[in-house]
């Protein structure tokens, strides 16, 4: 354990060798249970931010793998969320961009950390405005359990138990410029 920089201590849980890991067996997964993927059904959007990030990397690794037709989008579901995030009054902006219909497809949601079921919860709101997809699946690179909305991942990179009054900060490279999973000191 470290102290971050609020003092708190923290741990690492994954490095950016075992991100990487993660990644790639999602992708190994999707790729399994979405065999007719190869024929343009398959679609992953990103949940802004990380998930984006990741979505990304999962599609570069389903195209490694062969599977060519990937298409990827992104979806800020702050409108969405129903724990009233943010001062009353501040206007709720729908970003998303999804060049592509999600009518008829095998979407695949990400995300970076599934734990109370909620953003999960405002996604499927935010794609039901957007169309009507064959199926949804959920891909997480950690889910943390403790889930208040009956919401499960299809696709888990790692299951992660952190106490009650801690937090699990995915940290990607594109955004924060490492890749690694800790565990952190009391909410803030």
């Amino acid at each position: 354990m470290t102290p971050d920089a609020n003092g708190a201590k923290s741990t690492t849980e994954l490095d950016a060798a075992a991100v990487e890991r993660c990644v790639k067996r999602i992708a190994r997964e999707i790729a399994e249970q979405n065999r007719d993927g190869r024929n343009g059904k398959l679609a992953l959007v990103g949940i802004l931010r990380r998930g984006a990030s990741l979505a990304e990397r999962i599609a570069d690794a389903l195209r490694a793998d062969g599977i060519a037709q990937v298409d990827v989008g992104t979806l800020d579901i702050s409108s969405y969320r129903d724990d009233k995030r943010g001062a009353p009054g501040d206007p709720q902006l729908l970003g998303r961009n999804i060049p592509f219909s999600i009518d008829g497809r095998r979407v695949v949601l990400v995300d970076d950390v599934l734990y109370t079921g909620r953003t999960a919860r405002a996604a499927l709101a935010a794609l039901s405005d957007l169309g009507r997809p064959d199926s949804i699946q959920l891909a997480v690179l950690v889910d943390r359990g403790e889930h208040e909305l009956p919401v499960r991942a299809d696709y888990v990179g790692r299951n992660i138990a952190a106490e009650t009054g801690q937090r699990v900060y995915v940290r990607l490279k594109e955004i924060d410029g490492l890749d690694a999973v800790v565990i952190g000191g009391p909410k803030a």
